[in-house]
């Protein structure tokens, strides 16, 4: 009972704040520009991620001969994809990118399959196109086809979950055997000194011009989103089986979705609405490594 209730408000915690980050990020490129904010969001974690791998025994460095992986995790992990995301919400509303963001499972199955030489199931197949399509389908209808500005932030958004899973492709080649708080320590601290360098220069940022609300905003990403996820879902991980805990992908763009429609009043078409069913259908069918049989259903009955 115990093990029960300790799982499911994990599963909940995640779901809450990763479909709640969605909101913040909107919120906080508001008046702050994208890469000031994405590199004073890790600013805030960074510390609080390097104590806690201080308390809890974990390196703080990668092990002899990661240290170049170290850096790549910095810039393609951290620095490139985050601020993507959130530059993405600078043109889209941050339920629809929520949903692009869903689909992460789906990317890292497509570039293992590419990249590694993984095989796919039958059923996988047929539950990615089925995704794939739910998705074009959706987003076709929900933007504005003429629009350059949607472009752009699908371009970034759908840029990010790429590059995101290429990294974790990568990680389960290169990173083998360090720990979680070890692969965000450090990498998280240098992509806060990076991209507040290149925002400092790029952007010139006004910092009187910034508002409460965005601040307040980042602080969320950077303590609640950056750290209290991290360590929510390294939790969950361990709790429960890693198909269990993927599923928060197809729970969280369902909490984007309602925040953003309560606070902002965007509310996705009836069709589009429909069209999420096919879409988390798809993703749940491609992340089966087994599809039951009838016969098997039969005979569980």
């Amino acid at each position: 009972m115990k093990d029960t209730f300790v799982t499911s408000a994990l599963f909940i915690a995640v779901c809450t704040i990763w479909g709640t980050t969605w909101m913040a990020m909107e919120i906080a490129v508001e008046s702050v520009p994208p890469i000031t904010a994405t590199g004073l969001r890790f600013l805030i974690s960074a510390p609080c991620i390097l104590l806690l791998a201080k308390c809890t025994g974990a390196p703080l460095c990668f092990p002899k001969g990661k240290r170049g992986f170290m850096c790549a995790v910095a810039v393609f992990y951290f620095a490139i994809p985050f601020t993507l995301m959130i530059v993405g919400e600078q043109y889209i509303s941050s339920g629809l990118a929520s949903i692009i963001f869903a689909n992460m499972p789906l990317a890292v199955l497509a570039v293992s399959m590419l990249s590694l030489g993984l095989r796919l199931l039958p059923h996988q197949l047929v539950g990615l196109a089925v995704a794939i399509i739910s998705l074009c389908l959706i987003l076709k209808n929900e933007l504005d086809i003429g629009n350059n500005n949607d472009y752009a932030g699908i371009v970034a958004l759908v840029t990010a979950v790429a590059i995101h899973a290429v990294m974790y492709v990568f990680t389960q080649k290169y990173g083998q055997g360090i720990q979680v708080l070890t692969y965000n320590a450090l990498p998280s601290a240098m992509a806060a000194v990076l991209l507040l360098i290149v925002g400092n220069l790029w952007e010139q940022p006004q910092w009187h011009l910034m508002t409460t609300h965005s601040i307040q905003a980042v602080g969320y990403l950077g303590l609640i989103a950056s750290v209290g996820g991290i360590v929510a879902y390294f939790r969950l991980n361990q709790v429960t089986s890693p198909f269990t805990a993927s599923l928060c992908f197809l729970i969280f763009p369902i909490v984007a979705l309602r925040l953003d429609a309560w606070l902002n009043n965007n509310h996705l078409s009836a069709l589009s609405q429909q069209l999420l069913a096919p879409l988390f259908i798809g993703i749940v069918v491609a992340k089966l490594s087994r599809f039951p049989s009838i016969r098997a259903l039969v005979r569980s009955k």
